[in-house]
């Protein structure tokens, strides 16, 4: 393309310092997204962060986009970007890697219906194929369905209907939903689970249209493995949210939050989520932007989100539940349910490390997996004003980890590289070595000299390592994992972390992941304790069970009467008169 001068700053980083600034109606997470993106270009080309952001590169999409035209309607109109679709076409292309490589390779954008999510992948396709500097890949659109899968394709399509001069580098057979450009023999096909889309499957790009409808992550799975031999591609997922949470979408989108809210590192993922505040009125008209920032910036769309909200609001039931989701892409949730908000989470952050804590005491909490998965323990140590922090260190087979990486969104490659998984065994190994843990543990013990008060272990297969633990001769309490035994020291976390008395390192983010996974569940007497959604096997909450555990054992262990003997005795020679008496010498 031609030389040009860019804006300074350019779109993208002019509408994210509005957004930080607070000139623009918007939700925390969008917010987020905007300071992340702000916060990457104080520090890029640093060691901690090389990545570099190209001004120009992130211009030249959103230059081709308002070439294009939309012939959707009465009549023809030239393409005019929002400033926040610049800002998510904008950032996902402009940032690179030392290698010269595009950063982001995975996107992830949720947002209210009729806000132009399939409309930004349809530029995206077309500005890939023909311009983006690679020859003879396969473009891809995905969804559960072809029809489903035909909508961003379609988009593609009349965006080169429209253009004369782009209809020179596209050949369109559309009984095949199939797109080449004539330039690059690149091809952008529509494809679905049942028809096409095979593991191993190797795309330079991918839109994923709508994920709240796929169950598991199997499309997402077989688009992202087939990519990992490639310098550059891009999956982006587009989405409203749903109203059922044992998917995939809610799986990722909590993974999304937890990296926007900075709990989770993740520097190939483009996040930008656009929803309501917690505590916001969804019937508010002066929110409504923050779901639907393209479709309430008209006066249409305005009176249209209205009409709706009063309809909502009026009916209740299925009607509230389709506003909730639909307009105001809000997950239909019990929030009761969850063990840490947000909020919580917040405030438990620190910058501190477990090497904050040397020299002094704690209490330990044990939780061991089941079949050769994931194992934690946790200590605890006791800070001022009753507040408490948190350190936990997980460990997991050679063999599950492989199988995890494979399966599961969670970044459990990037834990192990940061230490907050220790990995025994090799590939063959499927069953943890207690052995190797239970010398991690003496070698914390040892490094920080941390003196143990107590060990709070979990029976399920504790029989294997029982003997190694008495060896800290320290008093050892079974942690029996029923509610009735857990619930005062489940509450007492959960009612800690609310005000801002539980502590973890903020870069402990499998733990933050954890405490995110961690659902309540109550017994038939009210009784509490943490636990996951029973269909969401991934979401693993094993760092948490091992903090709670070591809560427990604290409050239980320090239940027990000290004895104190000198008392007594004095106390029994005043009830028999001889206080003060001297005894005869044998």
């Amino acid at each position: 393309m031609s030389t040009k001068i860019i804006r300074a700053p350019d779109r993208a980083t002019a509408y994210a310092e509005k957004v930080a600034a607070g000139d623009v109606i918007a939700g925390l997470p969008h917010i987020q997204a905007c300071e992340r993106h702000l916060k990457d270009l104080s520090r890029q080309g640093t060691e901690d962060f090389p990545y570099i952001w190209k001004p120009d590169k992130s211009e030249d999409i959103l230059d081709f986009a308002e070439t294009l035209t939309i012939i959707e309607g009465r009549e023809p109109k030239p393409v005019k970007l929002y400033d926040c679709q610049c800002f998510d076409l904008g950032v996902p292309m402009g940032w690179f890697n030392p290698a010269g490589n595009r950063r982001f390779r995975r996107k992830y954008k949720s947002v209210a219906k009729q806000n132009g999510k399939t409309f930004e992948n349809g530029i995206i396709g077309p500005y890939l194929a023909a311009f983006g500097g690679y020859r003879f890949g396969k473009l891809v659109t995905v969804a559960t369905s072809k029809k489903q899968a035909r909508l961003a394709w379609e988009e593609m399509n009349r965006f080169i209907l429209a253009d004369e001069d782009l209809q020179d580098y596209f050949d369109i057979k559309d009984y095949k939903s199939l797109i080449t450009a004539i330039n690059t023999g690149c091809t952008i096909e529509a494809l679905s689970k049942e028809a096409g889309l095979e593991e191993g499957f190797r795309s330079i790009f991918a839109s994923i249209d709508e994920i709240h409808q796929h169950r598991d992550n199997q499309i997402y799975k077989k688009i992202y493995n087939g990519q990992r031999a490639l310098a550059e591609a891009l999956i982006s997922m587009i989405t409203t949210r749903g109203d059922e949470l044992n998917t995939f979408c809610y799986e990722f989108d909590s993974l999304c939050l937890a990296v926007l809210a900075g709990g989770t590192s993740a520097e190939d993922l483009f996040a930008d989520i656009y929803s309501l505040d917690e505590n916001d009125n969804i019937f508010d008209p002066r929110h409504f932007l923050k779901t639907n920032p393209v479709l309430c910036s008209t006066e249409w769309g305005m009176e249209t989100m209205l009409s709706d909200a009063k309809t909502a609001e009026a009916m209740g039931g299925a009607d509230l539940a389709d506003f909730t989701v639909k307009c105001q892409n809000r997950w239909l949730e019990n929030k009761n349910l969850q063990f840490a908000t947000s909020t919580m989470l917040t405030k438990s952050r620190v910058d501190r490390s477990l090497a904050a804590y040397a020299g002094q005491a704690a209490y330990v909490g044990i939780d061991l997996s089941s079949g050769g998965d994931l194992t934690t323990i946790s200590l605890e140590f006791e800070e001022s004003n009753d507040s408490f922090y948190a350190w936990s260190l997980s460990f997991m087979p050679r063999g599950r980890l492989i199988e995890h990486i494979k399966s599961d969104t969670a970044p459990y490659d990037l834990w192990e590289q940061h230490e907050l998984i220790l990995i025994t065994g090799g590939e063959s190994d499927f069953k943890n070595d207690y052995g190797f843990i239970i010398n991690a543990l003496k070698d914390v013990v040892t490094e920080y000299n941390v003196t143990l008060l107590g060990i709070g272990y979990d029976p399920h297969n504790a029989d294997v390592f029982l003997k190694d633990l008495e060896c800290f001769g320290v008093p050892l309490l079974e942690v029996t994992q029923s509610a009735r035994f857990l619930s005062q020291g489940t509450e007492d976390v959960q009612l800690l972390m609310e005000s801002g008395k539980y502590h973890f390192d903020k870069k402990n983010e499998l733990l933050d992941w954890s405490f995110r996974n961690a659902k309540i569940t109550r017994n038939s007497f009210k009784e509490l304790k943490v636990d996951k959604n029973p269909h969401a096997r991934t979401k693993r909450i094993d760092p948490v069970d091992a903090c709670i555990d070591a809560h427990v054992t604290r409050m239980k262990l320090s239940e027990v009467e000290t004895v104190d003997y000198d008392k007594l005795m004095e106390d029994y020679l005043a009830k028999m008169g001889w206080a003060g008496k001297e005894q005869p010498n044998e």
